[in-house]
């Protein structure tokens, strides 16, 4: 039979009436065999995520301040799942567990962790399946690294005997024992190393949105979804910032090949968006298959003639930035000119001591900074074999009236950067979107 991986974000399981949502999902689908909660989220907009209340209460005993209040608040919504639904769990005496450890002066991670691991428990009695700590099998290393190839055997050993278990998110522990969490977001990471240990046919991530949207609707008007889309091309697009799924949570599904599923708790019957490794254009959108951006970039232009001939040019230049902890993002360069794209704020605390270096170590013959910049990509598998998808671009976004300051187009032609002022940025994205969309 093949197997299914379940992960539900914290608003799925925000409260009682969220819990029978996710238990008529699981019982939907008889390969549904495995699932990882994230810790109760937010009920209403001014509601408190439990993770965020976790993390207040190591704060507060870390000032030596009383944290019983906010302890109560996250009780209270653990105590609720629990006596509406009627569980046997005695999430009483968890609760207790956890806060004499957090009384005790535990860490962060094990603190913000219990959000989790207590939603674990009830989820676990709920569905009658078994409970499976994380922290037994989910390793870091000594420098807070995943160990993927030891986490991979942990877990498959642990649920080779196929029993569905429940797994709570975003934690692991170090081989002392010590836990240790993801970042936030870090249950998609779980789920995928879950759907990787057993081999699953899909990995379904369960949220509160139907999958990916072509462009962000506060900018689009009602963009069109995305059906499918590769791996590759999520790359590109999370990393401008579209994305539902943690970043890293790609990683271990891709390795092994298994297709991930952006599902709607809310919206069961909805398809959602499907990332596979390989994929057909889209007979609806077959250029591209979605567009993303982000504001705040700043350009250092460097400009030397017969720099393409002086060894170590690049080298020297690129050196500023890392000697003072700057990453770069984007390198459009040209025959004479160097182009260092950088995120604006990282920039700024060293700004004059990183260009007094590039002017020290280069000689160069100008060398200027441009701020405000946003960074749009248009990404899509089909552009390779459409031609003209550059000048329909540079076309839409002439005749919008913007003025385009960078290009960046990589080997694979998966995706086109554009720069642009960030007073540009809205309507560079209505503009690419009206031209290959509408």
């Amino acid at each position: 039979m093949k197997k299914i991986v379940t992960k539900f974000g914290g608003s799925s399981l925000a409260d009682a009436g969220q819990f029978a949502k996710v238990r008529s999902i699981l019982l939907m689908d008889e390969a549904r065999q495995y699932v990882v909660p994230s810790a109760p989220g937010r009920r209403f907009k001014t509601d408190d995520k439990v993770t965020d209340l976790l993390y207040k209460c190591h704060r507060q005993v870390e000032n030596g301040e009383d944290f019983e209040e906010t302890f109560d608040l996250i009780a209270a919504r653990y105590m609720d799942i629990c006596e509406e639904l009627g569980l046997k769990v005695d999430i009483s005496a968890a609760l207790d567990e956890v806060h004499d450890r957090i009384a005790g002066g535990a860490n962060a991670d094990y603190c913000a962790s219990r959000g989790e691991y207590l939603n674990g428990l009830l989820l676990a009695d709920y569905m009658g399946w078994r409970f499976l700590d994380a922290a037994q099998v989910i390793r870091f290393d000594d420098d807070g690294a995943l160990d993927a190839e030891l986490t991979n055997t942990l877990m498959a050993e642990a649920l080779a005997d196929g029993v569905p278990t429940v797994v709570p998110g975003f934690f692991g522990a170090y081989a002392d024992g010590t836990v240790h969490t993801f970042s936030r977001g870090g249950s998609d990471i779980t789920g995928a190393i879950v759907a990787r240990a057993v081999n699953a046919a899909v990995y379904e991530n369960w949220t509160d949105v139907s999958g990916f949207l072509m462009a962000d609707p506060r900018i689009v008007d009602d963009p069109r979804e995305i059906s499918v889309v590769t791996y590759k091309e999520l790359r590109e697009l999370s990393y401008m910032g579209a994305s539902v799924l943690h970043e890293d949570a790609m990683f271990p599904v891709h390795k092994a090949g298994i297709p991930t599923n952006i599902r709607n708790t809310n919206d069961p019957t909805h398809p959602g968006t499907i990332i596979t490794l390989n994929a057909p254009a889209d007979a609806k959108n077959p250029t591209i298959t979605g567009i993303a951006g982000r504001k705040g970039f700043s350009i250092v232009s460097v400009e030397k003639a017969m720099m393409n001939s002086e060894l170590g040019f690049g080298r020297k230049v690129l050196a500023a930035f890392e000697d003072n902890g700057v990453s770069f993002e984007h390198l459009p360069t040209g025959i004479d000119t160097m182009c260092v794209v950088v995120a604006g704020a990282a920039l700024a605390p060293v700004r004059e001591k990183v260009l007094a270096q590039i002017v020290a170590s280069t000689s160069p013959d100008i060398i200027t900074v441009h701020d405000y910049m946003s960074i749009i990509a248009t990404v899509g598998r089909g552009m390779v074999n459409n031609c003209g998808t550059a000048a329909r671009l540079f076309s839409a976004m002439s005749k919008a009236g913007i003025n385009v300051r960078m290009i960046d187009q990589g080997s694979s032609e998966l995706s086109i950067i554009v720069g642009v002022d960030d007073a540009d940025y809205e309507n560079t994205i209505k503009a690419i979107y009206n031209a290959f969309v509408r």
